[in-house]
């Protein structure tokens, strides 16, 4: 009996994922263990394996389709099987359903040699699937265009979408006129205006030579781009964000970072050798939120499920795009295991051996745009979580001397701080600050308990040493 390999489940929160690659054919033979073809979320890359032996009877799927977990996207069985009968009742999604059935009718209407002999006459009309009219007709794109890839020649939806690739953007006015499409339009872009399919192209005297014209690259967003640009954008769409600035001094935060990074024999011993002014971040974070729990939350539905664990998720850039794993329990670990699980899980995200429940289920995000320089930005949330930290350069910022201050002042003027010497000593002093851009979901907290808790981080912060001896 056939065996029908479905999308498997990467992680409790994932719920599609993009096929990349196939890695085998139809026909092919495979084993249990055979990587039948690699997929991807907005997080991290997987192989899937056939988990049946035998031949490949049917891919249900193409590369680049975003495919639902748990539907079928090959079917393995014995040469000759029939895969249509393996299927049976299984595809549950419409769009699954409809991809299949017209393969399935493609197949199932496959010409017969007379009926390819009146196909291949210039001036019959091309076979044409359904959905693929559908799509043609909606983009205004004529089927005689099209290059069918289906039995028989016959134009399936696949086929009119890589037409439409190759044809230049048209404008609204445009695409409902009747007209020859050009190959290049004298719009914005190149796209073909209204005037470009009822009058001539304009002729060589006005257009500058070849080699003058601007050259560019374009290139399809799909893979990871594209789940993070819709993950992004329903971020915004769904969300009321607000974001709130401040920044707190990182004296003491670098005078301790100094002093382990040149006492490296006992820091090497207490395991802080590679602790970074990142990783201090993430330890003062822990530490603030369960005290301010309502930032350590999610909202689903009209629902807030806040958290009293701290799982904190850390952004990651990484060469297939932004990446979140999370450190687990973070409020319950010390600042060398938080510094080192944060190494491991960056590492893995690199190299693209993170695993689907490392890269899931965090309740408050951090992200560091510091060491690139960036002074503000506003950060967007890692949705459903209600708050995400942003962490920005260090900068010299003026501070006002005390009084207290300026009487232990050492300056040596022996003016008793009252700069008649004209020194700067009973004026200002200048000292590193941190920034941090707070952006929260307004719908669940309101400004001034995030700036509660922006306060209290600001100063663990500067207070680090307090933070630190209280674990």
């Amino acid at each position: 009996m056939a065996n029908i390999l479905i999308m498997p489940r990467q992680g409790n929160t994932v719920e599609s994922c993009i096929i990349t690659d196939w890695k085998v054919k139809e026909g092919e033979n495979v084993t249990v263990e055979t990587a039948v073809c690699e997929v991807e979320t907005d997080k991290a890359s997987f192989e899937v394996a056939a988990g049946a032996t035998g031949m490949i009877l049917k891919i249900l799927r193409n590369a680049g389709d975003d495919v639902p977990v748990l539907e079928p996207i090959a079917v393995i069985g014995v040469a000759g099987e029939d895969w249509q009968a393996a299927l049976g009742t299984s595809l549950s999604t419409p769009d699954t359903k409809a991809e299949v059935q017209e393969s399935t009718q493609a197949q199932a209407s496959a010409p017969t040699p007379s009926v390819v002999q009146a196909a291949t006459d210039p001036h019959a009309p091309p076979a044409i699937s359904p959905r693929a009219r559908n799509l043609a007709e909606k983009e205004a794109l004529p089927a005689a265009d099209v290059q069918g890839t289906g039995p028989g020649g016959r134009i399936i939806e696949r086929d009119v979408s890589a037409a439409l690739e190759n044809r230049p953007a048209l404008t609204i006015a445009a695409k409902a006129a009747a007209g020859t499409i050009p190959q290049q339009g004298t719009g914005l872009g190149g796209r073909v205006t209204l005037q470009d399919t009822t009058t001539p192209p304009p002729t060589s005297n006005f257009l500058l030579p070849t080699s003058q014209l601007p050259t560019y690259t374009e290139t399809p967003i799909k893979g990871i781009r594209k789940v993070i640009s819709d993950k992004m954008l329903k971020s915004l769409a769904e969300s009321a964000q607000f974001t709130l600035n401040a920044s707190t001094s990182v004296s003491k935060l670098q005078e301790i970072r100094s002093r382990i990074k040149f006492s490296q024999d006992l820091s090497g011993e207490l395991g802080l050798a590679k602790i970074t002014v990142n990783d201090l971040i993430l330890f003062a974070a822990s530490r603030i939120l369960p005290r301010y729990n309502y930032m350590n939350a999610h909202k689903i539905g009209e629902t807030i499920k806040t958290f009293n664990i701290v799982h904190l998720g850390m952004a990651v850039d990484t060469p297939k795009g932004l990446m979140v794993p999370v450190i687990r329990n973070a409020n319950l670990l010390s600042l060398a295991q938080i510094s080192s699980e944060a190494k491991r899980l960056a590492a893995a995200c690199q190299n693209g051996s993170a695993k689907p429940d490392e890269i899931s289920g965090s309740t408050f995000t951090i992200s560091n745009l510091g060491s690139l320089g960036i002074t503000s930005f506003t950060p967007v949330l890692n949705t459903p979580e209600v708050a995400i930290l942003g962490v920005c350069g260090i900068e010299m910022k003026p501070v006002a001397i005390s009084e207290a201050e300026a009487k232990n002042c050492n300056c040596g003027c022996g003016c008793g701080c009252n700069c008649s010497c004209g020194c700067d000593c009973g004026k200002v002093r200048f000292e590193p600050n941190i920034g941090f851009s707070l952006t929260i979901n307004h719908q669940i907290v309101d400004g001034a308990p995030a700036a509660r808790f922006l306060k209290a981080l600001c100063d663990a912060v500067a207070n680090i040493d307090l933070l630190l001896a209280a674990g």
